[in-house]
């Protein structure tokens, strides 16, 4: 939320403003565990709702209301954008008078909230600050009366509820880890893989690395792109758990001279998620690594990448365009696949036939035809793409484009009316036509199809709890990246804090920086007569295009994440 803090840290603000003694809090963080602050206070009795929410009001220096028992948002409000939105984000609208709309907000912790209304809307937000639950109950009352007012909708309601759904366990093909844990009598392997998945989710962790090492076993989490090592089972247990892991995959037990990989689903914490394995003998045993695939970490729309301005009303016009081809690039685990699933979920409406080709599916759409990428059979991206031109598509993605014949097939669809997403591999946004170019694609192909190329990283949030003030900022960090002496003037420039119970060694989650650059003529034209990437690079820049180092800089002037942080994912360039 866009918004300057009147304390270093919302602890501090409990703390000035008498709410707890410095006890009273250090007992708190203690007892809270993995729970939020603010919610065990109150759960707890310790601080009631309305003396929290003027704490959390203090330390965002926003006002804070009361919302009536009886309060429900008027009708012609909550029409602004889907109540499914506002209940996700936690917010309710209170009054709009002209350009300004008044939201009222349960979780001003979410930062990218206040951002992604004003993205849907197109209106400037004016934020309050109330109890999450007021803003909850007045949300609830505003969807009981819309049902009662139309009786079909309700019963959708009711059907959409997970809670409605039954299951039947005749023959059972996922493995409940909750219920894994509960039974006392589960064989002790069973329940060390159990714990390592739930810990997993718990921490949403993107990867679990199992490794054997000469004497030990070594089991690591990356939260937030950064490896984590958590305490391991014993040595001796190391290849029962890798059979384990096996026999949940579906894959061969006997085989541990080969690579494998293989899948399976788990239900835990009220999700579900895939799990992706792969298997690699090393010398000294068999290495795990398990990816968690959590649908419910999808961006559900453009909005709420929590893109600049430029960045999104480019991609969102990109996205538009009935024909063309978007391509993002980015090293591996860059969030690319996010981005472009985040673009299929805004254009997925029952008109438009989407069909993808990935190596491997990593998210299951609803309403989107997805295909598996096997090599091994033979089925490559540019024979699935030829067989998916003849599918009456609208929306093509390509999982990647790997090799010029690929491109070529690509870059055809898009010149024959389709609208294709694909990735590739560069380090900037010019550098995508240089790629294509290095494919034997024809320079006036590429000026002809190619509507937007992007570049992107994923950088690390910093903890709005426990983030401290910097002190003062070396100055040759100035001159070593080329930045601007008066680039932070008038604002507050943080550092992460020690850790608290809220997220791990200071960091919360992770966020994307954008470099977008839009084919304009000055650009086509510079691609016509074969311009280098310099070229192409200072042409974008004239035309409003951030660099990637800009981007993350303008991430450390909101508070979002520390400039040593900003310039570990974007370099100096």
């Amino acid at each position: 939320m866009a918004q300057t803090y009147q304390y270093a840290n919302f602890q501090s603000a409990l703390l000035d403003r008498k709410i707890l003694t410095e006890e009273q809090l250090q007992h708190a963080l203690a007892d809270a565990g993995k729970t939020p602050l603010e919610k065990h206070l109150v759960k707890t009795g310790l601080v009631s709702p309305e003396v929290l929410t003027l704490g959390v009001s203090a330390y965002f220096n926003l006002t804070p209301i009361q919302l009536p028992s009886t309060f429900i948002p008027p009708t012609e409000l909550l029409a602004l954008i889907p109540v499914k939105n506002f209940l996700r984000l936690k917010a309710v609208p209170l009054m709009k008078l002209g350009k300004y709309l008044t939201i009222v907000f349960g979780d001003p912790f979410d930062l990218m909230a206040q951002e992604e209304i004003e993205r849907l809307t197109q209106l400037e937000i004016i934020p309050l600050v109330a109890f999450e639950k007021e803003v909850m109950d007045a949300l609830s009352r505003a969807q009981s009366q819309q049902d009662a007012s139309n009786p079909g909708l309700a019963m959708e309601s009711i059907m959409k509820n997970p809670d409605a759904d039954v299951e039947f366990t005749t023959e059972p093909k996922e493995e409940s880890i909750e219920q894994g844990l509960e039974r006392a009598d589960e064989a002790p392997v069973i329940k060390m893989v159990n714990m390592m998945l739930v810990e997993a989710l718990r921490t949403n962790a993107s990867d679990i690395h199992f490794e054997a090492m000469e004497k030990t076993s070594r089991l690591r989490y990356r939260i937030d792109g950064t490896l984590v090592e958590r305490p391991s089972p014993p040595r001796s247990l190391h290849n029962a758990i890798v059979s384990r892991i096996k026999i949940m995959s579906d894959l061969d037990i006997a085989e541990r001279r080969n690579p494998q990989d293989g899948r399976f689903k788990i239900k835990a914490l009220k999700k579900e998620v895939d799990i992706r394995v792969s298997i690699l003998p090393t010398i000294h045993g068999e290495k795990v690594v398990m990816r968690t695939l959590d649908k419910t970490n999808l961006a559900p729309s453009l909005a709420a990448l929590g893109l600049d301005d430029f960045a999104y009303q480019a991609m969102h016009h990109a996205i538009e365009q009935p024909h063309g081809i978007i391509l993002v690039t980015g090293p591996t685990g860059s969030g690319k696949t996010t981005t472009l699933y985040s673009c299929l979920q805004d254009l997925n409406t029952p008109d438009v036939n989407i069909v993808t080709a990935e190596d491997p599916v990593e998210y299951q759409l609803h309403g989107v035809n997805q295909v598996h990428v096997n090599q091994l059979v033979g089925l490559t991206f540019s024979s699935v793409l030829r067989s998916v031109l003849r599918q009456d598509p609208d929306i093509v993605l390509v999982g990647e484009i790997r090799d010029g014949e690929t491109a070529d097939i690509a870059v055809k669809a898009a010149l024959t009316g389709h609208l294709v997403l694909s990735t590739l591999h560069t380090n900037d946004a010019a550098g995508v036509i240089a790629r294509l170019v290095d494919m034997k694609v024809p320079p006036f192909l590429i000026a002809s199809s190619l509507i937007l190329a992007q570049a992107q990283r994923l950088y690390r949030k910093i903890c709005q709890f426990c983030k401290k003030p910097m002190d003062v900022i070396d100055p040759a960090v100035f001159l070593a990246n080329d930045i601007k002496p008066d680039f932070f003037e008038g604002s507050t420039i943080f550092e992460p804090g020690p850790g608290c119970s809220k997220c791990v060694q200071g960091f919360k989650g992770r966020g994307a920086i954008m470099e977008v650059l839009t084919m304009t003529d000055e650009i086509r034209n510079i691609t016509v007569r074969g311009g280098t990437a310099s070229e192409i690079r200072e042409a974008a820049m004239r035309n409003g295009m951030v660099t990637l180092k800009e981007a993350g800089l303008r991430k450390v002037k909101a508070g979002f994440t520390s400039i040593r942080t900003a310039l570990e994912v974007t370099g100096s360039e």
